[in-house]
C-alpha cells in the first residue's frame, strides 16, 4: 500500500508530531508498505519519481523531543523567504498519489479539522476522524458543553476570550489552559490571585480564548477508543508536578501503569464514559479520552484527543499493547479503520 505519513506542521506540537510520524513511518516500512514521511509545512523539493518505492524520509527531523517549544516565528523561519500558505511543496501532489495518508499531526492545523476538510475536497483518504468532530474536539469549551449535554461528568468551568471582562467564579485552585491547545502547552494550576493572573497571561500566549475549570485533586487516567470500543485504562503518575509537556514526552518523567490498578467496576465505568464521549462527539476511527478521578472516587472526563500521540512514551500504544497489539499492528489497525470509514 502507498502511504504518506504526514507530520510536522506549524503548531506548538510540531516536535511531538515529528516524533510520532517517525515511529509510524518506521513501523509501516517494516510491514512492507511503500511509505514516505513528509513534513506538511516544509514539504519536499527533491525528485518525486519513485519516491514511494524508495520509502523516503523527506523530513529534516531530529531524534527525540526537546523541552523547548518552537515559536511560530521560529517555525516560519524554517521555510524559504516569501513562501505563503500552509502546505509545503509537493504535499498535496504526493498525498493525492497515496492510497491513504496517516495523519501524525498534533495541535492547530492538524487536529482542528482544517486539513481534514481540505483533504475531503481533494478526495484524499486519511486516518482519524472527520473535519466536523475534529473541530468540535479541538475546542475544549465546546467539548465540555457536549459532555454536559450527554451526561458525561466533566469539571465545572467557563471560557474567557482575550480582552473580555473576567467574572471568574471558579474557586482556587483552578486550572487555566488555552481553549484550542494540546500537549498541555500553556496549562497552569493557579492557587492564588497572582498565580491566576500569570496563568491567564501564559494561556493567552497560545490562544485568544482560554478555559478556566475546577481543579480535581486525585489520580489521572486515559482511555483510548478504537472504532467505538474502549481499550484498557492507563494511569499516569508524574514524578513531579502535573502531567505537563515535559512529563508527557521526556522518558522517565512519569510512571504509567496499564491496565490501571483499579477495581473492575471503576475501570468499566471509566471505559463506558470514554465510549459515550466517542459517540457524543461524533468521532470516527480512534481517539483518546483523558480523565481525573477525585480523592472521593468521582470520575471526570477532561477532553478528547482526536490524533493521539504515537511517540515512544505515548499512551495509546501502551493501551493497545496491554491487549496484545504491538505498535506496527496498531498502525495497521488505524489504517484499516480509515479505509472502512471511506466506505460508510
Amino acid at each position: 500500500m502507498r502511504i504518506v505519513v504526514l507530520a510536522g506542521g506549524n503548531s506548538t506540537e510540531r516536535e511531538v508530531s515529528l516524533s510520532s510520524g517517525s515511529m509510524i513511518y518506521k513501523a509501516l516500512k517494516e510491514k512492507g508498505h511503500l511509505v514516505i514521511l513528509l513534513d506538511v509545512y516544509l514539504g519536499y523539493r527533491g525528485e518525486t519519481d519513485g519516491i514511494f518505492e524508495a520509502r523516503t524520509d523527506c523530513t529534516d527531523r531530529r531524534e527525540g523531543i526537546g523541552e523547548e517549544i518552537l515559536s511560530p516565528e521560529e517555525i516560519k523561519g524554517l521555510r524559504g523567504e516569501g513562501e505563503r500558505g500552509f502546505f509545503g511543496p509537493n504535499v498535496i501532489a504526493l498525498c493525492s498519489q497515496a492510497d491513504v495518508v496517516f495523519l501524525g499531526l498534533h495541535g492547530a492545523n492538524g487536529e482542528d479539522g482544517r486539513i481534514q476538510a481540505a483533504f475531503d475536497l481533494c478526495g484524499i483518504r486519511y486516518t482519524g476522524t472527520d473535519y466536523v468532530s475534529s473541530a468540535l474536539c479541538m475546542d475544549k469549551g465546546l467539548t465540555k458543553e457536549m459532555f454536559r449535554l450527554h451526561g458525561i461528568p466533566t469539571p465545572g468551568g467557563t471560557t474567557l476570550k482575550l480582552h473580555e471582562e473576567d467574572s471568574m467564579q471558579i474557586p482556587f485552585p483552578c486550572v487555566v489552559k488555552s481553549c484550542n491547545g494540546g500537549s498541555s502547552v500553556g496549562v497552569s494550576i493557579a492557587a492564588t490571585q497572582e498565580e491566576y493572573r500569570k496563568a491567564k497571561e501564559e494561556a493567552f500566549r497560545y490562544d485568544r480564548e482560554i478555559v478556566i475549570e475546577q481543579y480535581i485533586r486525585g489520580r489521572e487516567f486515559s482511555v483510548g477508543v478504537m472504532e467505538g470500543r474502549a481499550l484498557p485504562v492507563i494511569e499516569i503518575r508524574p514524578l513531579q508536578g502535573f502531567y505537563d509537556y515535559k512529563n508527557k514526552y521526556q522518558a522517565g518523567s512519569a510512571v504509567e501503569t496499564c491496565p490501571a490498578d483499579l477495581p473492575r467496576e471503576i475501570s468499566e465505568k471509566m471505559q463506558g464514559y470514554a465510549e459515550a464521549a466517542f459517540r457524543a462527539l461524533r468521532l470516527k476511527c480512534y481517539a483518546r479520552m483523558d480523565f481525573m478521578m477525585s480523592e472521593e472516587g468521582e470520575i471526570y472526563c477532561l477532553e478528547a484527543n482526536t490524533l493521539p500521540g504515537m511517540t515512544p512514551t505515548s499512551l495509546l500504544p501502551q493501551e493497545a499493547a496491554a491487549e496484545g497489539m504491538d505498535f506496527s499492528s496498531l498502525c495497521e489497525a488505524i489504517i484499516r479503520a480509515a479505509m472502512e470509514k471511506d466506505r460508510v
